[in-house]
């Protein structure tokens, strides 16, 4: 399959498959620009006179069990399928209700942006389309497997979940742990604190590595290079934290000084991530802010607003393409970092919104809030799927867990049978390619199950001080670690699924490992 690229993308006449496809995008397009003129209707609000309304359009005026809102929506559904058939672009306005609507039209309103966020866009873009058609390559291949075989590696693979205990403690700081990071090759581990330092550690021995000191306030995040401890030199970028002084520093492996300091955010900074791509830093504060900053030259390249208190958590998807953000607005939001509008707005919790997490899949979002619950959100329908009720006080951190193809270990190749005295050759005990069979008696590659794995579950942390592990297709708990804290702060799963990290309120950090 060729890689997908712009002048691809313009040139594939098969972009969306088939003409069946493209019939289907544009049924949910016209639906879409249905439901957008439909939030320009003003219906009355009187009960009266909605029905007085639907029995003038010939509909019922009431169903069994509809409330006066439903019925208020059914009728704005109604109005704008009768305009829609008459192909208006205006929609009418009912008179009786017309002085009844005098707030303000709502419209989008765009700021001018540097030519450098506008080659950092097309950059981005670039580099998203490859990955995100590998992606959906890889789902349509999973899509196809078994509904047994399915279900084997789901009882496999939740099984070795339910093994995690504890595995170490360590005093981490003079001050609560705020984060906790493993690096991408699993044998570091990054703390940050309300002291202000950043501190290495060799896990799983806990022993401690450099003490990164340059903040004067409070650490909020800090996060790995995609290529850390990997490709990248240790002499370049390879962390990057924020903190209360307002600033983000980029840090090396061999120094115990930043690289470079990013300066801009008004208030304290709380959350950071990486690009994929390791191009990028995006920052959440409580200047009621994000901002996407450029690794390279360290300038800032957007100042985003949008939520209306301070916004504390963010997150890149894995694609690189889409970046979400959660405010204590109780508010969270995805936006498109190709074109900078808001894809999706998570509205649904009551209280703000303290972590946010992209799945590998792609599509499906977690987020932990003050309210004491899990919400996964799907941005092909745009709304909530299911909510968890995961802690009995803050979520403070979500982390699904996301396999890396470089930590698989491919079964050993069978040595050729040699023949016995007589010149006969015994038949094979195992074939070039090892199986497994499940217990419902089907078969699976250990390549299917490390492919299938990715995002099958995922971790929470809250301020009763436990850390919950969960599946991440029913929604399930499947393992509760308890912890020497009243309040975990942070949690993280290991890209080889053997180790769970979990920062607290208590100044240590606990790992908890699979391995017997």
């Amino acid at each position: 399959m060729a890689e997908l690229t712009f002048d691809s993308l313009m040139d594939d006449g098969n972009f969306l498959g088939s003409e069946r496809a493209r019939l289907e995008n544009q049924v949910m397009l016209n639906e879409l620009e249905r439901k957008k003129k439909a939030r320009n209707i003003a219906v009355p609000t009187d009960d009266g006179r909605v029905k007085a309304r639907l029995r003038e359009i010939g509909e019922p005026i009431t169903l069994f069990g509809e409330r006066p809102a439903d019925r208020r929506d059914r009728l704005i559904y109604v109005l704008s399928q009768i305009n829609h058939a008459r192909g208006d672009d205006a929609m009418h306005v009912d008179e009786d209700s017309s002085d009844e609507s005098d707030e303000e039209e709502e419209s989008e309103f765009y700021t001018p942006g540097s030519l450098e966020l506008l080659e950092a866009r097309r950059k981005i873009a670039q580099y998203a389309l490859p990955r995100a058609q590998k992606r959906i390559a890889q789902q349509l291949i999973d899509s196809k497997m078994e509904l047994g075989r399915i279900v084997d590696i789901r009882k496999k693979v939740f099984g070795e979940v339910k093994k995690f205990a504890i595995l170490g403690s360590q005093i981490g700081d003079e001050r609560p742990i705020s984060q906790v990071r493993f690096s991408p090759n699993n044998e570091i581990l990054v703390t940050g604190s309300w002291s202000g330092t950043v501190r290495l550690w060799n896990v799983p021995a806990c022993t401690p590595i450099r003490s990164l000191r340059g903040h004067s306030d409070r650490v909020g995040g800090v996060a790995w290079h995609p290529q850390a401890t990997l490709s990248q030199s240790p002499d370049s970028v390879n962390l990057v934290s924020g903190a209360a002084d307002c600033h983000l520093h980029l840090w090396s492996l061999n120094s115990e000084s930043p690289l470079s300091v990013l300066k801009g955010h008004q208030e304290r900074v709380c959350r950071v991530a990486f690009h994929p791509s390791g191009d990028y830093v995006a920052s959440a504060s409580y200047d009621t802010s994000w901002r996407l900053w450029d690794v390279a030259t360290s300038q800032e390249l957007l100042l985003q607003e949008g939520h209306s208190k301070e916004v504390y958590s963010i997150e890149f998807q894995n694609d690189g393409s889409l970046i979400a953000s959660g405010g204590l607005d109780a508010i969270g939001r995805v936006w498109d970092l190709r074109t900078g509008r808001t894809a999706m707005v998570l509205d649904g919790h009551v209280q703000g919104i303290f972590s946010i997490a992209f799945s590998p899949n792609g599509y499906q979002i977690a987020t932990g809030a003050g309210d004491d619950t899990i919400r996964i959100w799907d941005m092909r329908s745009l709304k909530s799927l299911y909510t968890i009720p995961g802690h009995t006080s803050n979520v403070s951190d979500v982390r699904f867990y996301e396999a890396n193809d470089m930590f698989f270990k491919k079964p050993p190749t069978p040595e050729p049978i040699s023949p016995d005295v007589n010149g006969d050759i015994e038949p094979a005990e195992a074939s070039s390619t090892k199986t497994e069979v499940g217990t419902s008696g089907t078969t699976f590659t250990p390549e299917e199950e490390w492919s299938y794995r990715s995002g099958l579950f995922f971790a929470s942390a809250g301020y009763d001080g436990y850390v919950k592990l969960w599946s991440a297709d029913d929604w399930q708990l499947l393992r509760t670690l308890t912890t020497d804290s009243g309040k975990v702060m942070s949690v993280d799963i290991s890209s080889n699924g053997h180790m769970i990290a979990a920062g607290t309120y208590n100044r240590n950090y606990q790992l908890y490992s699979d391995l017997e």
